[in-house]
């Protein structure tokens, strides 16, 4: 054997060795998102507007420090807290979905402050009256709810705190109370001001309120003082917790909320390994039933494929701290359907090397010759749909971007699979002398048809239908959106035996949601999705649970988007999409040396993002975060029919020199034709699995592949390259 191979046989195995390091075992490597495991995806606002121009360059930053000093205390696994833009904080909290104590935790600003309180009994009638002294204002007290005039000049601020904790009166009732210690310059102080003002009250107020207002008795100089208030233990822990992290610079906003309960978590682990089991399956056995010997290598290869995605995710953690990479369900599917694209290279190979069979090459050149030329085929559109994937991780958090991120590792990996992998084995098995002849099945001989002719028929049928899909969209207008673009709140519920929807919709009635929409699955009746405009899911939840006390009502998820946060998402997804045509358009360009050839494939991706569009808004199903994730997938994936197809036309034009572009592209259509089928099918048979079995959640962005692909095989064959021809008559030679 020759020392080459067995240096890249080492190096192959070298790699696998790593990867399966870093995936085994898989609890421990593979770090699982949200909608895997549960817990809550929240986007901060941080609200400068309020606070000095001076302060407002580092108040993200700040906000962010002292949330995690409160998360931290609090004591969440591993929680994700990022800077996202200027002013947006993203934070993460795995396994924690009690919303109302995550958002009294994070968004409390913590203000504190201590103001005397007035003792003039006419001033405060006055006060009552709507006449406020100056120099006071009206509060009143959380204990009892007893009006006090407090003075507007602070006597003492929260920053000279050292500690905060919690401690039990030592009244009847044995009440938690919070412990207040401050450093040697706010003792001082404390000690100050309650010197001067023994026998008045001193109004302890938290973020504008008054959270109780004790009489001063004597002179304090232990720097010590109590907040009382009618607290539960937990919400004295988390008052001590806050106050101890310091207050915000700023107040926060929540502009996006997403709570997945532990129920939907492994509902989707169940759905996501379910759709790869079977989509494996499918693509496992038709390689090795239609390409026998070559299909069983490539299907060793899809295996290495699997475990470098894994490995890869195991190991990012240790390479890059920084970087979160998480297995997220979306994620799951952008596995599975990486390796349905890898099945792409591998059938690109194989023709190739049939082709050169076919010519009268040996084995060993045939196999060379295959590789060499499918070479530039598979880069060009492996990097094409790279783009995609990359803008992906730029456009989402969380599920989408975990998507973008197995995405792309797949792709490399794809890459150094087909290309690397399966050329050595082929490499081991002709030195060994152990492969003598490669038989493969063929279904579809070489074709003859004039795929030109009819363009203008094929030209008019496209219009047709996406003028359908945008009439559509119009007549229905901002409804086709989903809550990601038009904002509003959605609350998933799981139900023991089904629910009456009737009774449903009188809870919601009740709580004024009488607007709201209800949704029941048919993979899943006893699941009921409802799409309110008004986040009121707190007492949704309990008045359902009042409504159907026998039925044991889960929390499946929670979402909720504010209207500034759908504007933005939207506008975000439509450069994305924008992006990517242009990074393809310029690409295409460059590499093919022809702008006709550019223009043509870019017009091509925007018919199949137009018709997936106008399929989705016809068939009622809302245009959310993942549709705008299937976008992008279609038109990285259908760009690559579109280069194999400018691959051939390329290297047509030196081999048949003579021949029209007319007839340059006919051939080429027709010599590609079974490769185009072939491909497609079997991601298809991919994006099928991931739509049957992949649950409610893929369910929509499955259904926008399945449509989008096929449109790509259409528009490849007869939408970019009869354009071609429009544009390059000039050249016809």
């Amino acid at each position: 054997m020759e020392k080459r191979v067995i240096y890249k046989s080492v190096f192959i195995l070298a790699i696998m060795g790593l990867c399966v390091y870093f995936t085994f075992p898989l609890d421990k490597r593979i770090n699982l998102g949200l909608d895997l495991k549960g817990g809550m995806h929240l986007l901060l606002k941080v609200d400068t507007a309020k606070i000095p121009e001076n302060a407002r360059v580092d108040a993200a930053d700040r906000a962010m420090e002292v949330i995690r000093k409160r998360i931290d205390s609090y004591g969440v696994r591993e929680p994700l807290i990022q800077k996202h833009g200027i002013d947006e904080i993203v934070v993460e909290l795995a396994g924690f979905t009690d919303r109302e104590r995550a958002r009294e935790l994070i968004g409390k600003v913590a203000l504190l402050e201590f103001k005397l309180v007035s003792s003039d009994q006419a001033g405060l009638t006055e006060a009552l009256a709507g006449k406020v002294p100056e120099g006071y204002e009206l509060k009143y007290v959380q204990d009892d709810n007893a009006p006090i005039l407090v003075e507007k000049n602070t006597a003492l601020i929260g920053e000279a705190l050292t500690d905060a904790s919690v401690h039990f009166s030592s009244s009847q009732f044995n009440e938690p109370v919070v412990s207040l210690r401050f450093n040697a310059e706010g003792a001082k102080k404390f000690a100050e001001v309650t010197a001067a003002n023994v026998g008045k009250r001193l109004a302890i107020v938290l973020d504008g309120k008054v959270q109780s207002a004790p009489n001063i008795r004597e002179a304090i100089p232990s720097g010590e003082a109590v907040i009382t208030g009618r607290f539960s233990v937990e919400q004295a822990q988390d008052l001590a917790n806050v106050l101890r992290s310091g207050a915000l610079p700023a107040p926060l906003y929540i502009e996006e909320e997403r709570t997945i309960g532990p129920l939907l978590g492994q509902d989707s682990i169940n759905s996501g390994v379910k759709a790869s089991i079977v989509g494996g399956i499918l693509v496992f056995v038709f390689m090795a039933v239609y390409y026998l010997l070559a299909g069983l290598i490539a299907n060793i290869a899809l295996i290495f494929n699997l475990f470098m995605i894994l490995g890869v995710l195991g190991a990012l953690p240790y390479l890059l701290p920084e970087f979160s990479a998480t297995l997220t369900l979306p994620g799951i599917a952008g596995m599975v359907l990486s390796l349905g694209m890898a099945v792409d290279a591998n059938v690109l190979i194989n023709e190739r090397i049939r082709e050169e069979l076919n010519l009268g090459r040996n084995l060993r050149a045939a196999i060379t010759n295959g590789y060499s030329k499918a070479f530039s085929a598979i880069f060009d559109s492996n990097l094409t749909t790279l783009f995609a994937a990359i803008i992906l991780i730029w456009l989402g958090t969380g599920s989408i971007k975990g998507f973008g991120v197995t995405l792309t590792i797949g792709l490399i990996a794809s890459m150094f699979t087909a290309i690397v992998v399966t050329r050595t084995i082929f490499e081991i098995l002709l030195s060994l002398g152990w492969l003598k002849t490669l038989p493969m099945l063929r279904l579809i001989g070489q074709t003859k048809i004039d795929f030109i002719k009819k363009r203008r028929f094929f030209y008019a049928l496209s219009l047709i239908v996406i003028i359908i899909g945008l009439a559509a969209y119009f007549k229905k207008g901002d409804s086709v959106y989903g809550i990601d673009f038009a904002g509003g709140s959605m609350q998933e519920y799981s139900f023991k035996e089904v629910p009456d929807v009737d009774k449903i919709r009188g809870v919601l009635k009740d709580v004024g949601l009488g607007d709201a929409s209800i949704q029941q699955f048919k993979e899943n009746p006893k699941a009921v999705l409802i799409r309110t405009v008004e986040d009121k899911s707190e007492i949704l939840t309990s008045k359902l649970k009042e409504a159907f006390p026998k039925q044991d009502i889960q929390i499946l998820k929670i979402e909720r988007v504010g209207p500034v946060a759908g504007k933005h998402l939207k506008e975000k997804a439509i450069w994305a999409l924008v992006w990517s045509l242009v990074i393809i358009l310029v690409y295409v360009a460059f590499r093919f040396k022809h702008m006709n050839f550019a223009i043509a494939g870019v017009i091509a991706l925007i018919h199949d993002v137009l018709i997936t569009f106008g399929a989705l808004v016809v068939t009622g199903r809302p245009i959310d975060l993942l549709s705008i994730t299937a976008f992008l997938t279609i038109a990285g994936y259908s760009i690559n029919d579109t280069i194999v197809i400018y691959d051939r036309v390329r290297e047509n034009m030196r081999t048949y020199q003579k021949l029209s572009l007319y007839e340059l592209i006919n051939l080429s259509v027709n010599q590609t034709l079974s490769r185009t089928i072939l491909t497609s099918g079997v991601t298809l048979l991919v994006v099928l699995a991931i739509f049957l079995y992949g649950g409610a959640v893929l369910n929509n962005f499955a259904f926008a592949l399945l449509v989008g692909f096929i449109s790509g095989v259409y528009s490849t064959v007869f939408i970019a390259s009869p354009l071609v021809l429009a544009w390059g008559r000039k050249r016809s030679k």
